[in-house]
């Protein structure tokens, strides 16, 4: 699709990037009116698989559909996905349960892989590298944009109309998408001399999901040393030994191996695992200290990471456009990991007394470094590798990224817990006990999501006697000043995750980005070149 006239070139951007904006904005818009979703149909226990579900179909569907679009192309693909997430928003909409709802939201996860996988792919079919770099850089602030106005917009959706708009509101655009698409997009023909690897899919399908189960589950709903946690890894080691010997006997695998040995994919992957895990703990942790440690609302929380996302978005977009214009990219790679490390090392010296300021500007820095980060590590895959495996390595990018975030949040989550406890314990013998009931409630106050519920926190401190009331509050004071601790080791640790980042991007070797789509050699000589280079 290189030849085409740049007009069209841009018209199919817009539309790709308003499916994308469709898909990406219906996933950040449940977060906010997710509770009072489930107060309505119930099922606090299974509140969680809302989330889940859609986290393994989207990110497995998303590594099966890069080696399929490069058979049959993206075209079909990125329909497909807007049919399928439609269908599924509208269905999620009508449930009357919560397990309809985990239904609908699988249904929404499989079209949101699809549309993403293409979306970023579809990038490098209408330009050459060169000149991808202003594309993945808008690619990368629409995704952020989609997290602005989600979260707020879900809010607001359910605290004045039916929450069912939350999954409507947007349909709409997903049907303007679809037929833009369906007009503007060019066909593709079948790559014939390709077939499909069951096996291989079937195998790496249950790699991902005992890993990010394992993940997910490890240190929350499990101990990391209980049965379920140790077979779902025991089954992730074993699917990925039968994947890497079904891979290299397979006529076309679903991920060559081969590609591996290309330096540049190498390291690319490995950093944007680093990235991700930085990314998403840093997303998931700031409103404990926002809301527990410093008592603000969930909204004041919802707006100072607002202020980090347009920052990146800013970057982002920025960096994307000087890539193309200069040609170069490890440079502001390895100034965004610098950045994002020193933004999270600031973090972690945050006190109960720090003010919102200092965090907002901090949070800047660290959206800066993101942004620097987002549209680099599509581009040096793209670039890396010949174009028939260009739905291959951008799908691979984007799973190992999602991967890396959620072994970070689940690594983060146990630091949290570990140091949490640590403090809690040196604290236990100052806790008020003079009568079974304050004891047990008591008990309660050691979990620090007590923090992030001001209604809850009050209507047990009223629980208690009157005498007891001062001694309530030195103990919430206690557990606030355990959770800032603790979240400290969290940002501490994350700005050593992403200085791992850096570390691994000087190995990035910095070849010419190709001002055409041309293959020039097969995959193994590229390689081969590489590392004679």
């Amino acid at each position: 699709m290189e030849h085409l006239e740049n007009r069209q070139k841009v018209l199919i951007m817009i539309a790709v990037m308003a499916a994308m904006f469709f898909a990406a904005v219906n996933m950040t818009i449940v977060g906010t009116s997710l509770p009072k979703i489930i107060a309505q149909i119930g099922g606090m226990q299974y509140f969680d698989w809302v989330f889940t579900i859609y986290m393994l179909a989207s990110t497995i569907t998303a590594m099966l559909v890069g080696k399929l679009s490069d058979i049959y192309g993206r075209k079909v693909f990125i329909l497909i996905g807007i049919g399928i997430f439609s269908v599924g928003a509208f269905l999620s909409g009508t449930s009357d349960t919560i397990t309809q709802l985990i239904i609908y939201r699988g249904i929404q996860g499989f079209g949101a892989g699809m549309i993403m996988s293409s979306a970023f792919t579809t990038v490098g079919d209408l330009f050459s590298p060169r000149e991808r770099g202003r594309w993945q850089g808008l690619l990368g602030g629409v995704f952020g944009l989609s997290s602005l106005f989600g979260p707020t917009l879900g809010g607001y959706i359910v605290d004045n109309y039916d929450w069912h708009w939350v999954f409507w509101v947007f349909l709409p655009l997903g049907i303007i998408a679809f037929a833009l698409i369906l007009k503007l997009y060019p066909a593709h023909e079948r790559t014939k001399s390709e077939s499909v690897d069951y096996l291989g899919s079937l195998l790496l399908t249950m790699m991902i999901i005992s890993l990010l189960l394992g993940f997910s589950w490890g240190g929350n709903k499990y101990d990391w040393s209980s049965l379920p946690i140790i077979s779902l890894f025991a089954l992730t080691i074993i699917s990925l030994a039968l994947f890497i010997i079904v891979e290299r006997k397979a006529k076309s695998p679903v991920l060559p191996l081969y590609l591996f040995k290309n330096s540049v994919f190498t390291v690319s992957i490995v950093a944007g695992l680093f990235l991700g895990m930085g990314m998403f703990g840093t997303i998931m942790y700031v409103p404990f200290y926002v809301q527990g440690v410093q008592g603000e609302s969930a909204t004041v929380s919802g707006l100072i990471e607002m202020i980090m996302t347009i920052s990146m978005v800013i970057a982002s977009i920025i960096v994307g456009n000087l890539i193309t214009k200069t040609g170069k990219y490890k440079f502001f790679s390895l100034l965004g990991f610098a950045i994002m490390a020193i933004g999270l090392f600031l973090n972690s010296k945050l006190e109960i007394g720090s003010s919102l300021t200092q965090l907002i500007i901090q949070l800047v820095i660290i959206g800066i470094g993101l942004g620097l980060n987002m549209p680099v590590f599509n581009i040096t895959v793209q670039n890396a590798v010949s174009h028939k495996y260009l739905g291959v390595a951008t799908s691979a990018m984007q799973t190992f990224r999602q991967i890396g975030g959620t072994i970070g949040v689940a690594i983060f989550g146990t630091i949290m817990g570990s140091i949490m406890e640590k403090e809690m314990e040196a604290v236990q013998p100052t806790l008020p006990q003079s009568s079974s009931e304050a004891e047990v409630d008591m008990t309660q106050l050691q979990d620090p999501q007590l923090l992030m519920s001001p209604e809850q926190m009050e209507n047990m401190r009223s629980s208690f006697p009157q005498e007891m009331a001062s001694s309530f509050d030195s103990f919430i004071l206690t557990l606030k000043e355990a959770l800032n601790v603790s979240l400290a080791g969290v940002f501490l640790w994350g700005a050593v995750i992403v200085v791992l980042g850096l570390l691994t991007t000087l190995f990035l070797k910095e070849i010419p980005l190709r001002t055409s789509n041309q293959d020039e050699g097969d995959e193994e000589q590229k390689a081969v070149n590489l590392q004679e280079a």
